[in-house]
């Protein structure tokens, strides 16, 4: 039944009138068409393989056959390739007779002579062709390609030139000219052209950028760099009004991760060209997430100016806020009398715009500020509760002030006030970088009064967490309590080693360095040993007592270097201290050599391959 199926529509189709006939001449077409020549694929393989003596052979056979230009390519490549150079010359010259436009084979013909060093009458087929040159943008385009491929890149650059007196068009082969003027290195002619392009091609701004973005990654990057940071200085200077040069200059001050003249750049274009803030504000953020805190300050502080009807000025004041909160909490010395300031323009700048929902961020950090350096405790635990019970508040937003609430009744030791709290984050965010971080507060809190063995279920499970900084810190602290738990079941040691380190995160230093002193006369080989004398070197650091620091950080390596889990950490520390706060440049290089020598697996690698690449002038 089915093949009778199958037949009908067939007779059907036939009973039409004409196309039963019309079908059976394709049919008798199809069947005639001859079958690709079997040669033409072994010449091709042979020409893949690179074995021209044998595709020589077949494409001969083949190019006097058909006399196409297809195999005339293949023909003359490997006759070149042989070195039957007479034989080329023959059939370039036979090419150049038969076809209209010849330029392409003197092109040949003038090669074959300059790869027999006949370089004159090669110059004079090329002189021909450049003579010659039709006024026609594509053949143009073509004839420059020719030279190029064959190493003439300064006849390709002439060609290209003459051309543009040809075709009378603005911009026309600034993009070939500098590719060319990139192959033999003329930076600066490079930068001009495609700086010409997007002159008189705006939408081509991007294709730009991301075209110079790859040659500044690239070997001769430092030398391009150079160029293009004179030529668009050239260029703004001379035509301030055209904005693809001031984009682009404000493009390049990102990529040089130059904020403060890239500041200097977004304030011009937004009051030339009416932004109302926003590349400036984008800017303040970028500056900010690359530490540079002064700028971020000036550039929110630019839209704050501008009046609080901008429609950024909101995000501006709490972006403000917020730099200068980092500012001060990250700087190793902080002054009463900074905090102080900040503490009231916190005031101030929440009274104006309000304690809601979109500033329940900003009241977070404000009580940090006030429970962890301005001893207000009481204070920052109000300020938290109106945040944590505002209505509308995001679910983050009021997870972060459950967290920071946390830490500050930890800070006080109210410790089943602080479990329940991280614990609550950990339950609503439970497969979420925010419940991971509830999670570890959690195992630390445990870890901290002793609970060793459920700390370190807790932080096991933190190992596969999707932050790699969250994951780090887990594995951390549950080597420290593998490795102290397996040397001594009674753990005592490093229980009082846990109660040193809370009393350090509650900021008792001299405490913490008491009880940590005491533990070290009974340590003996211990090997809560290493993590003993990094902790104190931490609180010495802190105490901007660093040269005790560094010493400490030295003992550390001193207790078994390759087995002990904090002498990475020790390494780092001690570059860090180098480079930022001894500024002994080569002591720095020394160290960080060390890390990336000694300890290849360390979580620190990356950074300290970076900041060695930096401190060498290397091109990053």
């Amino acid at each position: 039944m089915k093949k009778l199926l199958l037949f009908i529509p067939i007779i059907f189709l036939l009973a039409i009138p004409g196309y039963g006939q019309k079908n059976s001449d394709l049919l008798r077409q199809r069947n005639n068409a001859p079958q690709r020549d079997q040669k033409e694929i072994l010449a091709m393989q042979y020409y893949r393989d690179q074995n021209f003596e044998k595709a020589v052979v077949l494409f001969e056979e083949l190019y006097k056959k058909q006399n196409s230009s297809r195999y005339y390519s293949y023909y003359l490549k490997s006759l070149i390739e042989t070195q039957d150079y007479k034989t080329a010359e023959k059939i370039a010259r036979r090419q150049a007779r038969r076809n209209s436009d010849f330029y392409k084979f003197h092109i040949d013909l003038g090669y074959i002579y300059s790869l027999q060093d006949e370089i004159e009458k090669a110059n004079k087929e090329y002189r021909n062709v450049i003579e010659n040159l039709p006024a026609n943008e594509n053949l143009i385009k073509s004839i420059a390609n020719s030279f190029a491929v064959r190493g003439q890149t300064q006849l390709a650059i002439e060609t290209l030139e003459k051309g543009k007196a040809l075709i009378h068009k603005k911009y026309a082969f600034n993009m070939e000219l500098a590719s060319n003027y990139y192959r033999i290195g003329q930076f600066d002619k490079m930068v001009e052209e495609y700086l010409e392009y997007i002159r008189y091609n705006e939408s081509a701004l991007t294709r730009i950028q991301n075209r110079m973005q790859f040659m500044l990654d690239g070997l001769a990057g430092e030398s391009i760099r150079a160029s293009l940071r004179k030529g668009l200085l050239k260029r703004n200077q001379e035509n301030p009004e055209i904005r693809q040069f001031a984009e682009m200059l404000y493009w390049f001050s990102l990529q040089e991760k130059d904020f403060e003249f890239a500041l200097i750049q977004a304030k011009a274009i937004d009051r030339r060209f009416d932004e109302n803030g926003l590349r400036v504000l984008d800017l303040a953020e970028i500056s900010l997430e690359n530490d540079d805190y002064n700028t971020a300050i000036q550039a929110f502080e630019y839209i704050i100016d501008r009046g609080n009807n901008n429609p950024f000025y909101l995000k501006a004041r709490t972006g403000l806020l917020k730099t200068k909160f980092e500012k001060i909490t990250r700087s190793a010395s902080k002054s009463e009398k900074e905090l102080k300031k900040l503490d009231k323009e916190y005031i101030s700048s929440l009274d104006e715009i309000g304690r809601n929902a979109s500033t329940v961020r900003l009241m977070r950090d404000h009580a940090h500020l006030l429970a962890f350096y301005l001893d207000k405790l009481e204070e920052a635990t109000g300020i938290l509760n109106e945040a944590i019970e505002t209505r509308g508040a995001a679910p983050p937003d009021v997870a972060l002030c459950k967290l920071e609430l946390g830490d500050i009744y930890l800070f006080q030791d109210l410790v089943w006030e602080a479990t329940l709290l991280y614990s609550q984050v950990d339950k609503a965010f439970k497969n979420d970088p925010l419940g991971h971080e509830a999670k570890l507060r959690n195992a630390k809190l445990y870890y901290y009064i002793g609970e060793f063995e459920w700390a370190k279920t807790q932080l096991d499970i933190l190992k596969a967490a999707t932050s790699k900084l969250i994951a780090n810190d887990a594995l951390e602290l549950s080597l420290i309590i593998q490795d102290n738990t397996n040397y001594d079941s009674t753990t005592s040691e490093l229980a009082a080693y846990a109660a040193a380190d809370l009393l350090y995160y509650q900021n008792k230093k001299e405490q913490a360095l008491r009880m940590l002193d005491s533990l070290q006369i009974i340590t003996g080989m211990h090997p809560i040993k290493d993590e003993l004398l990094f902790k104190k070197a931490q609180i010495f650091e802190s105490l901007e007592k660093y040269e005790t620091a560094d010493s400490l950080y030295t003992s550390v390596l001193q207790v078994n270097p390759y087995e002990n889990i904090k002498a990475d950490n020790a390494v780092f520390r001690r570059a860090q201290m180098q480079e930022e706060i001894f500024k002994n440049k080569s002591k720095a290089l020394e160290l960080y050599q060390q890390l990336l020598t000694e300890y290849p697996g360390s979580i620190f690698t990356t950074e300290a391959r970076k900041r060695l690449r930096m401190l060498r002038g290397d091109d990053i």
